[in-house]
């Protein structure tokens, strides 16, 4: 079997045409970021069947969806899939047991999947299945609706934005749930969301949609390192780096995190030494020194090596990449300033890090 979802969809609308050839991991979350209107969701419908894309293809890990040059179109309830949209819509006449167990009914019997007692202890949701979905928080649907998915016993599960209705509050609610997938399900997920945050906290995998296009796509820490596209980015542009605690110092409340690159300081962690923990750094909290300033209040001081400039959005300001032991790294500094410290790809500086978003 090939561990792949395959995809070429071309449909064209009045003022708009979705153009785009997917070739993406068979696991994990691949996340489909861009601008509203950029095709995200479009994509998603044409690989759910929702959408019909003349002339196209889709293949999810060796089993052909769409083929119509062979005349292979699975209609959307053939497709072994589960889709959670930006509204949970659940039925408001039935309880919650009774919303996932239409779930089931859904589901082919002899296909293996998650049961009923697996994604209730998994979303968390014992407590709520007597409950009609009037009696429910935003969040608390999401999660029925996220449960009522997993039991149709999908091959492909799709997320169109599903935490786009929520306040902070009810996304930090759900976000641990998503994650839980991510590190127990053995299939393909897609996520589509307008949010860098959590497609940097979620993602293994990155396509960036541009006008209807894939202007890029691959491993979510290559991708994000690119400055061949700050367009896309614009200010949230930054890094995720992969991280382990390496030690805690209870005397200035900070807890050591080691990657490839090195060491970075944080405040303190309560996660035991050795956990591993994702974290972001935006390119507008890196500034650069050619020297090691050592009265500076900032503690993150690292060597690192010019790679490459690129011009952003805003003319007064360019995009560095940095190499720190194999590990990217982006700048967001002035035109001034660069030219003042007269950065050429191949130097060594110091990256002052300022700060460091933990996703815990």
């Amino acid at each position: 079997m090939s561990d792949r979802l395959r995809g070429r969809f071309k449909i064209s609308y009045p003022g708009f045409i979705l153009d785009v050839d997917l070739d993406v991991p068979g696991r994990g979350i691949t996340a489909l970021f861009g601008h509203s209107g950029s095709g995200k969701t479009t994509c998603l419908r044409a690989i759910a069947g929702l959408e019909r894309a003349p002339g196209g293809y889709l293949e999810v890990n060796g089993e052909v969806w769409q083929d119509d040059s062979r005349g292979i179109f699975l209609p959307t309830h053939r497709r072994a899939l589960g889709y959670v949209f930006q509204e949970a819509s659940l039925f408001s006449h039935l309880s919650v047991r009774d919303n996932l167990n239409y779930g089931l009914k859904r589901s082919d019997v002899d296909a293996k999947g998650i049961r009923f007692e697996q994604a209730v202890e998994w979303l968390d949701i014992a407590a709520l299945l007597d409950r009609r979905p009037e009696r429910l928080s935003g969040g608390e649907r999401q999660r029925i609706a996220i449960a009522r998915a997993l039991l149709t016993k999908p091959r492909l599960l799709l997320f169109d934005e599903p935490l786009a209705a929520l306040d902070l509050k009810r996304k930090a609610e759900i976000l641990p749930y998503l994650e839980r997938l991510h590190d127990t399900l053995d299939i393909p997920m897609l996520y589509v969301s307008h949010s860098p945050d959590e497609v940097a906290r979620l993602s293994d995998h990155l396509v960036l949609l541009a006008e209807g296009k894939a202007v890029a796509a691959g491993p979510l820490q290559d991708t994000l390192a690119r400055i061949d596209l700050p367009a896309v980015f614009a200010d949230d542009a930054g890094v995720v780096i992969d991280a382990v605690i390496g030690e805690h110092d209870d005397n200035d409340y900070l807890s050591r995190l080691d990657f490839a690159g090195g060491a970075i300081y944080v405040s303190r962690q309560a996660k035991a030494v050795g956990c591993r923990l994702r974290c972001r750094i935006h390119a507008r909290d890196v500034s650069l020194n050619l020297e090691r300033s050592g009265n500076s209040s900032i503690l993150n001081i690292i060597r690192a090596k010019v790679i490459a400039v690129a011009a952003t959005d805003n003319p007064a300001n360019v995009l560095v990449r940095l190499d720190v032991a194999k590990t990217p790294l982006l700048a967001r500094i002035t035109r001034r300033s660069l030219n003042h410290l007269a950065l050429i790809p191949g130097m060594m500086i110091w990256a002052q890090i300022k700060a460091v978003a933990l996703f815990d």
